[in-house]
């Protein structure tokens, strides 16, 4: 395929959902006080969410959502699409963790998928929601061995999988570096992620939230009335809140002990020809992901351009998040030569997006919930790059910790169990590089696990990309 270079030099640094036309125009800033029922800080996919079920269960609720920048700019606009039904972070991380519970996690990721998709239709949202399923293939043969293990469990717990082969894989998307794969034919969606949040957001207006963009929150101040959100032009006194805030999060400091600021980066194709297409197969057009501890996630677009990503997961030490980061020139050139790799016979493609942006990385990998000014503040974080569906079950959680009334969710032992703490900084930094090089090694060394993967492993703190 040649250089990558050549077939970056012309991309633009910016994220492709981002830059389609129709995003809705910012909302006004908070300038001054007002009052609220329920606060939610973030217009994110979580914040998003959270207000709109809110106003779903009590139309009579007076809901604000106040968002730093606009809605979906962050994490939810950014991404690769895949609203994925599992809400632990697939199917082995859930059964490492809960595995007491872990019917009841996969029925309730199942029903929140299946609820995702009727709010779409409910409020007319045209973000390209395809019930495409996903195909987690094999490029290595431990891979191919893990995959067969992992497949019967999964067909024990129900879950709707078939295992392809080398060639029934290869009928279905066309690689030569395919040992084979386990379709997931229910448990995933794929959507525009952009349109997706900017669907919830025009949702949340229809039903009357109140959103104010451009408005950071400084700080949270609690008195026995309520809780104040200090922006800097104004200010929202509410008697609960939903922090919503992802890996930008810096209001609660809790948070900071368990949440880790991680980069995620992605190309995006230009749409492909009709005999391009023919190259590689991929009629039923479900999203792929391989199954190395660094892995690539791809897809289609609606106009058949392949977004490509994952692989090279960064922490920069000290968890700096910085915009100047959103752009790693050694990360594409490693995404274009993998890409180069996985389909050859597409070669003189260009690819015309380049960006990354942070995700909040917890050590459990799937999300972990809390209370905080006596239970009049709710949070939900740690999505670790599974968020686009997991939110929503993210948001139902959060506001049945706010009702203060035991709910079947508030009961699950993941809502009630916080993942292992990272160490403090500078120790921090060290273990995630000693971690991220020796997952590495791992995938260069048949999967296997050195000293460290298998103390990290034993302890249950780990990281991958």
């Amino acid at each position: 395929m040649g250089s990558p270079l050549f077939h970056l030099k012309d991309a633009i640094p910016e994220p492709f959902w981002l830059t389609q036309a129709g995003a809705p125009a910012p909302a006004d800033p908070l300038d001054g006080l007002t009052t609220a029922d329920l606060a939610v800080v973030g217009a994110g996919y979580s914040g998003l969410w959270t207000a709109l079920i809110a106003k779903e269960r009590d139309p009579s609720l007076d809901v604000v959502i106040v968002e730093a920048g606009t809605a979906g700019w962050a994490a939810s606009g950014r991404n690769g699409g895949f609203c994925a039904a599992s809400i632990t972070h697939g199917f082995d991380n859930g059964m490492s963790r809960f595995p007491g519970e872990m019917d009841t996690l996969l029925r309730l990721g199942q029903e929140n998928l299946d609820e995702i998709e009727s709010a779409v239709e409910r409020y007319g949202i045209d973000c390209d929601f395809r019930r495409s399923g996903e195909l987690h293939v094999a490029t290595e043969d431990w891979q191919w061995r893990d995959l067969q293990a992992g497949h019967a469990a999964e067909l024990a717990h129900g879950l709707d999988v078939t295992l392809l082969d080398r060639d029934a894989v290869r009928a279905e998307v066309d690689s030569p570096t395919y040992k084979g794969a386990v379709f997931d034919r229910t448990g995933c969606a794929l959507v525009d992620p952009a349109r997706l949040a900017w669907g919830l957001r025009q949702a949340c207006l229809s039903l009357g939230v109140r959103i104010y963009e451009n408005s950071p929150v400084q700080r949270i101040a609690a008195s026995a009335a309520a809780l104040t959100l200090h922006t800097w032009r104004g200010s929202v006194r509410a008697r609960k809140v939903v922090l919503a805030t992802g890996a930008h999060g810096r209001l609660l400091k809790r948070l900071q002990q368990f949440v880790i600021p991680v980069y995620d980066y992605a190309l995006m194709t230009e749409p492909l020809s009709e005999s391009q297409l023919a190259a590689i197969g991929w009629r039923n057009r479900q999203g792929i992901g391989d199954s190395g501890n660094q892995f690539h996630y791809y897809r289609l677009t609606a106009d058949n351009r392949i977004l490509w990503g994952g692989y090279d997961a960064v922490y920069f030490n000290g968890g700096r998040i910085d915009p100047s980061q959103d752009q790693r020139e050694s990360t594409f050139e490693v995404l274009a030569s993998h890409f180069a790799t996985t389909f050859p016979q597409l070669e003189g493609l260009r690819f015309t997006h380049k960006w990354g942006g942070v995700i909040d990385c917890c050590s459990r990998f799937s999300a972990f919930f809390g209370t905080a000014h006596g239970g009049r503040l709710a949070y939900a974080a740690g999505y670790t790059g599974l968020g686009v569906g997991a939110t929503r079950f993210g948001a139902k959680v959060m506001l049945d910790q706010l009702s203060g009334k035991p709910t079947e969710l508030t009961g699950l032992k993941m809502v009630r169990s916080k993942p292992i703490p990272f160490p403090p900084e500078p120790i921090r930094s060290g273990v995630i590089q000693l971690t991220r090089w020796s997952t590495a090694q791992a995938d260069a060394n048949q999967g296997k696990r050195n000293l460290w993967l298998r103390t990290l492993d034993a302890m249950g703190l780990g990281f991958d990309s």
